[in-house]
């Protein structure tokens, strides 16, 4: 009986071992079949990685790609001198510092984005073979962005001296035509000053202010709560109206307009394309602040964007907890609300393309050597930020700021326009202020998305309107 009960207990036991290895091997396996799909999926990044030797083995074989403009001027390519030492060339110097980046210490921009199909070579064998017998590298595939040189040009000398962001896409596609950031950094010196620069503490010239910037976003922000009103009042926010004494308080926080302002009574159409603080305040008192949060979240603040390049994190803080005082502030993007260019810029060519979102990128195609296309990079939308009606609703809000508010220098020209300008105080200093401006054309069929911040200039509506012109004037008559 008891070798009869040991005999159970060993095959009992060699059961639970054989489980246990069976166990261990399919996790092993799962975990092996994981590391191989990721390994095809994620290609990219795993060869992006600064850790993995593969680029320099790459980098060895294959001579860096080009980086093109869309109408084909070159905006980044790799010269060998006479003692065979490769550098990489921008002869646009400063020009497209932030958005085509560098790609020494580190890389930037699309030479980071496109880093994989720059130092990978799909020339055609018989190339190749060539190569190999003249012991020359491989020529790397070649990146064709869709960055507009007329119109980058146009945004960096409207900017000036200023330092700011300029973006302009195109809302149907999600193609981004232009994209300035100020300072700027000449790319094929940043190995002479990347010492500095990391010494500096306060240096923010390598600082992507269109994607990275968080700004206060001022009066562009009623755009937002514009859409908010009018979803809590969808058959009434046209009966709106308000009488304007220049201020309203709330306890001790007081509201004015901007220089001072009286606009007596005012509609919601002239309270949007005056620009007026104190109805707008107004209008914040009346909000429900937990839809306020799910409409700031739908229009992806504090959310993951849909791009592929890195961005600062737009946030405002609405909860049901939000006092009075700071529900004014919010109103008129104030307090402490913050935006990047890029996300502004984002929702508004949302209004401009009937409520949906096209992912925003500026990586058109990959070709190799001899012009055949590796990769090919098509508009893809995101989704619906708002409905048509409501986009609608706001295309036409923001037309009556041309027509008849503070953006009127965009009246009376060959095309449409429509926009929403800001000033945005900011700092200790009453008065100081960022001057935006947001808005497409034409308004009939937008085709032109531009956003613009001018760090300290004053009135959006005097110093960003008329760069919003100049990039309007120079795209139509392209």
């Amino acid at each position: 009986m008891r070798k009869k009960g040991r005999t159970v207990k060993r095959k009992k036991k060699n059961r639970e071992i054989m489980l246990v290895t069976w166990g261990f091997t399919v996790l092993f396996l799962v975990m092996m079949g994981y590391i191989a799909h990721y390994s095809v999926t994620h290609q990219q990044e795993l060869i992006n990685n600064s850790y993995n030797g593969r680029q320099k083995m790459l980098l060895a074989q294959n001579r860096r790609g080009k980086i093109f403009s869309a109408d084909g001027e070159v905006l980044a390519q790799t010269v060998t001198d006479e003692e065979g030492n490769e550098k990489r060339q921008y002869p646009y110097n400063n020009l497209f510092s932030h958005v085509v980046g560098y790609a020494s210490n580190g890389r930037m921009g699309v030479e980071a984005q496109a880093n994989y199909y720059l130092i990978n070579s799909n020339a055609p064998l018989s190339e190749k073979a060539s190569l190999d017998m003249r012991n020359e590298k491989y020529p790397g595939d070649d990146v064709y962005t869709t960055l507009n040189v007329k119109l980058q040009q146009v945004a960096s000398t409207a900017l000036g001296v200023y330092d700011g962001a300029i973006i302009v896409t195109d809302p149907k596609t999600g193609q981004i035509l232009a994209m300035v950031s100020k300072p700027d950094f000449d790319p094929e010196q940043i190995e002479s000053m990347w010492d500095d620069l990391i010494e500096d503490n306060e240096s923010s010239v390598l600082l992507n202010r269109v994607t990275q910037g968080l700004y206060p976003p001022g009066s562009t922000f009623k755009i937002i709560t514009a859409l908010e009103y009018i979803r809590e009042n969808p058959d009434t926010y046209q009966n709106y109206r308000y009488q304007c004494g220049g201020s309203i308080t709330r306890g001790e926080d007081r509201i004015q307009c901007y220089h001072g302002s009286v606009h007596g009574s005012v509609d919601f159409t002239k309270s949007f394309a005056k620009s007026c603080n104190t109805s707008f305040a107004n209008i914040g008192l009346s909000l429900d602040r937990n839809s306020f949060e799910e409409t700031l979240a739908s229009l992806l603040f504090g959310q993951k964007l849909p791009v592929s390049f890195p961005y600062g994190t737009s946030r405002v803080d609405v909860s049901e907890s939000t006092s009075e005082a700071d529900m004014m502030q919010v109103s008129i993007g104030q307090g402490t609300t913050s935006i990047t260019p890029l996300q502004l810029n984002m929702i508004t060519c949302a209004i401009a393309n009937e409520g949906t979102l096209m992912k925003p990128y500026c990586v058109a195609y990959v070709q190799n050597s001899v012009g055949n296309k590796v990769k090919e990079f098509s508009p893809s939308a995101y989704g619906r930020l708002m409905s048509q009606e409501e986009a609608e609703n706001l295309k036409g809000l923001m037309e009556d700021v041309v027509q008849e508010g503070t953006a009127t220098r965009l009246k009376g020209l060959s095309y449409t326009a429509a926009g929403k300008t800001g000033s945005a105080e900011f700092g200790t200093v009453k008065g100081d202020s960022h001057a935006w401006f947001t808005g497409f054309a034409p308004v009939e069929d937008p085709e032109i998305c531009v956003t613009i911040i001018i760090e300290g200039a004053g009135a959006g509506g005097d110093y960003a309107v008329p760069i919003a012109k100049r990039l309007f004037d120079a795209y139509y008559d392209t």
